[in-house]
């Protein structure tokens, strides 16, 4: 049988407005991952499926991404393509359709989720069921979180999206997970510009009788949208089954400086990060480059990059330091040159 020809866009261009101001330092696709891009992970699996290269499409701090993955990531060839307009999740692959049609199948996936990609089972379903598009759905994550999930019939057939009228009877409605399998000739149906894959690609396909399929997982999938859905990917990733299990290790950064009088539980420290004597962390994460001065206490918190901290007793927040011209959200305050975020 001739080898599958796949090629990757990996949608990496936007702005993580619910993450700032961390995102504001930090775009969400390189956060770190117990000391690793969450991107990074997926351009991994992607190599280890056999991917002949990977296009990232590039906005938000542009700059960042190219400077932590490079040319290639672990011998997966990367391929840049900096939008001055975000694009959205259908417009990127226009200007690279040329890129994408040498492939036999295309990968679609979001830069910004954490997940064991089950991509074997996907394309196995694209072929078996000669799909036009095969979509990467969980079981298990919670529908009211993620705008509803998408009806699905009995044999894993699309059959609703958001308020369409369903074209077969809905079995079940399942959270989209991030990924997609894609077959070239749809790049014959994308227009340039700005656009939305279901509003733009997937309802107009599904009411002609196109052949949308699904593969479900009850694998770890995180969607790092917020800080609180980053904190629980960053302090879970790796350790026990859904629901996570409390009992978690620590992840400390070998670049890390940690004080042996400092008690740390439950969380982890990114490299170059300090924390001196007699300071607890406990379900946390420190990121890279942030001090914790002696005597503080930080629970459930995220330490951004770079960030002093005096000692302080920290709960449940996000804290950054502050930029010029960042305009608090309601929600937020400031201390000295330091925001607070509530998670």
């Amino acid at each position: 049988m001739k080898r599958l020809r796949l090629r990757a866009l990996v949608l990496t261009a936007g702005h993580g407005i619910r993450l700032r101001p961390l995102s504001l330092f930090i775009p969400k696709p390189i956060l770190p991952i117990r000391g690793e891009p969450v991107v990074g992970k997926t351009l991994r699996g992607l190599g280890k499926l056999g991917c002949e290269a990977a296009v990232l499409n590039l906005h938000h701090l542009a700059e960042v991404v190219t400077a932590n993955l490079g040319q290639s990531y672990y011998g997966l060839p990367l391929v840049y393509a900096r939008e001055k307009v975000i694009l959205g999740t259908l417009g990127p692959l226009y200007p690279q359709r040329d890129f994408l049609a040498a492939a036999d199948l295309i990968l679609l996936v979001n830069g910004d989720s954490l997940c064991r990609w089950p991509f074997r089972a996907m394309i196995r379903q694209h072929q078996r069921a000669r799909a036009d598009a095969t979509l990467l759905v969980h079981r298990k994550a919670p529908q009211e979180a993620f705008g509803g999930g998408i009806g699905v019939d009995a044999r894993g057939r699309v059959v609703q999206l958001r308020d369409d009228a369903p074209v077969g009877e809905v079995a079940r409605r399942n959270v989209f997970a991030g990924a997609h399998v894609l077959s070239p000739r749809l790049l014959d149906r994308v227009r340039e510009g700005p656009g939305d894959i279901i509003s733009g690609l997937y309802q107009p396909l599904l009411r002609a009788g196109g052949r949308l399929m699904t593969v479900a997982t009850s694998r770890p999938w995180h969607d790092l949208g917020t800080p609180e859905r980053y904190l629980e990917a960053a302090s879970s990733w790796g350790l026990g089954r859904w629901p996570w299990s409390s009992r978690r290790r620590n992840e400390v950064s070998k670049l890390a400086r940690v004080s042996p009088a400092a008690t740390v539980v439950d969380s982890v420290i990114e490299p170059w990060a300090v924390v001196e004597d007699d300071v607890r962390i406990e379900s946390s994460i420190l990121l890279p480059g942030a001090r914790v001065a002696g005597g503080s206490r930080i629970h459930s918190s995220i330490i951004g990059p770079g960030v002093r901290l005096g000692a302080a007793t920290i709960e449940h927040r996000m804290v950054n330091r502050a930029k010029t011209d960042y305009r608090l959200a309601e929600h937020e305050s400031v201390m000295g040159d330091l925001v607070y975020t509530p998670i």
